[in-house]
C-alpha cells in the first residue's frame, strides 16, 4: 500500500510531467496552421472540421520530428527530465528508423495534452468541491453535469480523491513516456552498430597512444637517468663529455615532451597538433642518444631503409626504441648489437645485448602479447604492434649471457 505512493514522492515523477506539459505547449504554435484547411471547407460539419484539424495538426507535429536537431534536443530533454539514460545518436536515422522520432513526438504531445487536461480538471474539482471551506456553496459543471458540495466531510473526501487521481495521472503519463523513450528515442540497430564501432575506434586509439607514450617516455627516462649518472661521474674529469651528455638529455626530453603534449591533447579530446612521427630516418639520432648514455652500440644496417615508409617505418622505429631501452635498462653494460635489414619481402630487426644474470634455456616465440615472462608493458605492447602488422617476434635468451629480440615484418618496398 505504502509502496504505491512512493512514485508520488519522487521528483522525477513531476519533472517527467513537466516534460509532458512542455510537449503539449510546444505543439500550440502549429495549431493556427492546422486551422487553415477549414477556411477552404467552411461548409463542412463541425465534427468533420475538428477531425481535419486534428489530422493536420498531427501531421505538422510529426513532420517536425524528421529534423535531426529535433531528435537530439528531445534526447537531451528526456535525459534531464525523464531521467532516462539515452546515448547521443551516432548516425543519421534512415529508412524505417526515421519515423521513430515523429511517432515519439505524436505520443509525447498526445500524452501531454491528456495529462494536462485530465489533471487540470481533477485539481479544479478538488479545489471547488469543498464549498463550505470557502465560505459559500461551490460547484462545478462538467460535460452537462453539475457537481455541488453539501458542505460535509464527504466533500473533503471527494476533493482529496480528485487530487490523488491528478497525482496518479502524473505517475501514469510519466511512466508511459519513460517506457516509450528507449524504444523510440533510443539507438536503433544501425545506431548501436555505429556506437560500437565508435567505441572500438576510441579504444584502439587510446591503446595506440598508450603504446606510443610508453615507448617514448620510457626510453627517454631510461636514457636520461643513465646520461645524468654519466655526466655526474665525468663532470670534473671530462667536462666536454659531461656537457655532451646534458645536451643529449635536453634533446631527448624535448622530443618526449612533444609526444606527451600530443597524447594529452588527444586524451582530453582537444584539437591536438600533428602527431610526432618518428621513423627509421630518426634511427641515427636514437643511436647517438644511447652512445651519450655510455652504451656501446654496434649497428648493422643493410638494404634500402630509405624506401620503407609510412606505418611500417614508424612501427620499426618504436620496436627498435623499445628493444634498445630494455637493453640499456637491463643489460650488463656490454655492447648492444643492432641489425636492421630491408629485403624485398621483409624488414628484419635484431637487438642483442649482454644480460646481467645467467639466462635460462629456451626461447619464447609468439605474435601475441602473452608469451613474454615480464610484469611490464613493453614487450607485450611490442608484440601486439608486431601482430597488427602480421609480423613475427621472438624474444629470449641467446646463449648463456645474451638476450635477443628478433622481429620480422612483411614489407613491400616502393619503387
Amino acid at each position: 500500500m505504502i509502496r504505491g505512493f512512493l512514485p508520488l514522492l519522487r521528483g522525477s515523477t513531476y519533472s517527467g510531467m513537466l516534460f509532458a506539459y512542455c510537449g503539449a505547449l510546444a505543439s500550440l504554435p502549429l495549431l493556427p496552421f492546422a486551422l487553415l484547411p477549414t477556411l477552404a471547407w467552411s461548409s463542412a460539419p463541425y465534427g468533420a472540421q475538428a477531425v481535419l484539424v486534428l489530422l493536420v495538426w498531427a501531421a505538422l507535429t510529426g513532420s517536425v520530428g524528421l529534423a535531426r536537431t529535433t531528435r537530439r534536443a528531445l534526447i537531451a530533454f528526456a535525459r534531464q527530465l525523464l531521467r532516462v539514460p539515452l546515448p547521443t545518436p551516432a548516425a543519421v536515422p534512415s529508412g524505417a528508423d526515421r519515423w521513430r522520432t515523429p511517432l515519439w513526438l505524436l505520443l509525447h504531445v498526445a500524452l501531454g495534452w491528456t495529462g494536462a487536461l485530465t489533471s487540470g480538471v481533477l485539481v479544479l474539482m478538488g479545489i471547488a468541491l469543498p464549498g463550505d471551506w470557502l465560505g459559500a456553496e461551490a460547484g462545478l459543471s462538467l460535460f452537462g453535469r453539475s457537481l455541488r458540495s453539501d458542505g460535509g466531510w464527504r466533500s473533503w473526501v471527494v476533493a482529496l480523491g480528485c487530487l490523488l487521481l491528478a497525482a496518479t495521472v502524473c505517475v501514469v503519463v510519466t511512466g508511459a513516456l519513460r517506457w516509450a523513450a528507449p524504444k523510440l528515442l533510443g539507438p536503433s540497430s544501425a545506431e548501436r552498430l555505429a556506437l560500437a564501432a565508435e567505441r572500438e575506434l576510441r579504444l584502439a586509439e587510446r591503446n595506440r597512444l598508450a603504446h606510443e607514450l610508453h615507448d617514448s617516455i620510457g626510453h627517454t627516462l631510461t636514457a636520461a637517468t643513465i646520461q645524468a649518472a654519466v655526466a655526474g661521474e665525468v663532470l670534473s674529469a671530462d667536462p666536454v663529455a659531461a656537457r655532451a651528455a646534458m645536451r643529449s638529455i635536453e634533446e631527448s626530453t624535448r622530443a618526449a615532451l612533444e609526444d606527451l603534449d600530443y597524447v594529452l591533447g588527444a586524451l582530453r579530446a582537444e584539437k591536438a597538433g600533428r602527431a610526432p612521427t618518428r621513423t627509421l630516418a630518426d634511427l641515427p639520432e636514437l643511436l647517438d642518444r644511447l652512445r651519450h648514455a655510455g652504451a656501446v652500440v654496434e649497428p648493422e644496417l643493410s638494404g634500402e631503409l630509405a624506401q620503407v615508409h609510412g606505418t611500417l617505418s614508424r612501427a620499426a622505429y618504436r620496436i627498435l626504441q623499445e628493444g634498445l631501452t630494455n637493453a640499456l635498462r637491463h643489460g650488463a653494460g656490454g655492447p648492444i648489437e643492432v641489425r636492421v635489414a630491408a629485403a624485398s619481402d621483409a624488414l628484419e630487426i635484431d637487438v642483442v645485448n649482454r644480460t646481467g644474470v645467467r639466462a635460462s634455456t629456451g626461447t619464447g616465440k609468439s605474435a601475441g602479447p602473452g608469451a613474454f615472462p615480464t610484469s611490464g608493458h613493453g614487450l607485450p605492447g611490442l608484440a601486439e604492434r608486431v601482430r597488427l602488422l602480421h609480423g613475427e617476434v621472438e624474444a629470449g635468451p641467446d646463449g648463456p649471457r645474451h638476450w635477443r629480440l628478433a622481429v620480422r615484418l612483411p614489407v613491400r618496398l616502393s619503387a
